[in-house]
């Protein structure tokens, strides 16, 4: 892979890369004809398609997540994916069964929060994971969604940190009719489960209302009490956490205003499910 980069880019050809863990939905097309765009017919439009099992603690569901790389080699060709990058366990750790591997990239101050307070482990493995890629693709545009925006923006900041030399585009989150986020976890929501996602849309379009329709900003405490009564009025979900700061610093805010941005978890069931959005 990171042989035919520089044959690409020897040549002027411009890389368009859109990282992903596989199932892949209608979510990651988006972001694959976002990567497109910007590279131009001309250009190659790199997918990967790699479970990360850095960014999973022992406790969470690796073994389990849902794969099927035939379906998703499908879609990347009716998408128009030049190339499609799968590399194994000991390709992007060599000699970690072993005790071999122990290099890592820490973002220290963006990642201690929300997912990072939830998931100690989880962006350490993230942001390594796609340094590395970054350093196999070695592309010009890498394209995330605002899904994950807390991950997006700590990427934007990795990347300038470190050098690296390629544009991050966050694009938009794709939802189903009903407003829930697609996600590929979206598989474990069965029978009545399935319904009550919608707790995460419908809490973001809660706050959202309270807040257009108060003159002056609203103690962040007062909107934590609301979601969280929307998200335990679903038998089956749990409030993990939700938080408002602002949105390209992260800073956690304790009064929320119009441009403020919110972020929850919630598990539906045993499924944990993130959203997020502008107020």
């Amino acid at each position: 892979m990171q042989r035919l980069a520089r044959q690409w880019q020897r040549r002027g050809t411009r890389i368009g890369f859109v990282p992903t863990m596989g199932y892949l939905h209608a979510g990651h097309l988006s972001l694959v004809h976002a990567a497109r765009k910007r590279v131009g017919n001309s250009g190659k439009a790199v997918v990967s398609i790699y479970v990360n099992p850095t960014q999973f603690a022992p406790t969470e569901d690796l073994s389990r997540y849902p794969r099927d790389l035939k379906r998703d080699l499908q879609l990347c060709r009716e998408t128009g994916v030049d190339v499609v990058f799968v590399p194994s366990d000991e390709e992007m750790y060599p000699g970690k069964a072993a005790g071999r591997y122990s290099t890592y990239v820490v973002e220290e101050t963006l990642a201690r929060q929300m997912e990072g307070a939830s998931r100690p482990t989880h962006f350490r493995g993230v942001t390594t994971v796609v340094a590395k890629l970054f350093n196999i693709v070695r592309p010009d545009v890498a394209v995330f969604g605002a899904k994950d925006w807390q991950q997006a923006a700590i990427i934007k900041r990795m990347v300038t940190d470190l050098n690296f030399p390629l544009k991050v585009v966050v694009a938009p989150t794709v939802r189903e009719a009903d407003g829930v986020a697609r996600s590929s976890r979206n598989k474990y929501l069965v029978g009545p489960l399935r319904p009550q996602a919608i707790v995460l849309s419908r809490s973001i379009a809660a706050a959202r209302k309270l807040v257009a329709a108060s003159a002056r900003p609203i103690p962040a405490a007062r909107l934590k009490a609301a979601v969280a009564k929307i998200v335990d009025a679903a038998p089956d979900a749990r409030l993990d956490y939700v938080e408002f700061f602002e949105p390209e610093t992260l800073r956690p805010q304790k009064q929320a205003r119009p441009g403020s941005h919110m972020a929850l978890a919630v598990f539906v069931g045993k499924t944990r499910l993130i959203d997020n959005g502008s107020l």
